[in-house]
């Protein structure tokens, strides 16, 4: 009983180690970015207060951490901008202020 109780512990500990080297960098952490983005979409574009985080943490399973991490590489890859006073404003799918400006005739 004791062995089979350390075998999990062990690989409960293995694999927050492969969940932990998997968001290393932009990599898995930006493979969320289509929901992200969705999710920011869904609550005006704008991600700046606790009333915004909340949703976005629902709605793409992510943690407080990887949307900040998320948003600051949408940030430098030109895909938002940040706001005066902090958060960020995506710009990319229904937020890219283009998509939204009245056509020309």
């Amino acid at each position: 009983m004791k062995r089979a109780v350390f075998t999990l512990a062990v690989f409960t500990l293995l694999a927050g180690c492969v969940e932990t080297t998997a968001r290393g960098g932009d990599g898995a952490v930006v493979d969320n970015a289509a929901n992200f983005d969705a999710a920011v979409a869904s609550i005006g574009c704008d991600l700046k207060f606790e009333s915004d985080y909340l949703p976005v943490e629902l709605q793409t399973g992510m943690s407080r951490e990887d949307i900040q991490q998320v948003a600051a590489i949408k940030v430098r890859r030109g895909q938002a901008v940040a706001l005066s006073g902090g958060g960020i404003r995506s710009t990319v799918g229904i937020c890219d202020p283009a998509a939204n400006a009245p056509k020309q005739s």
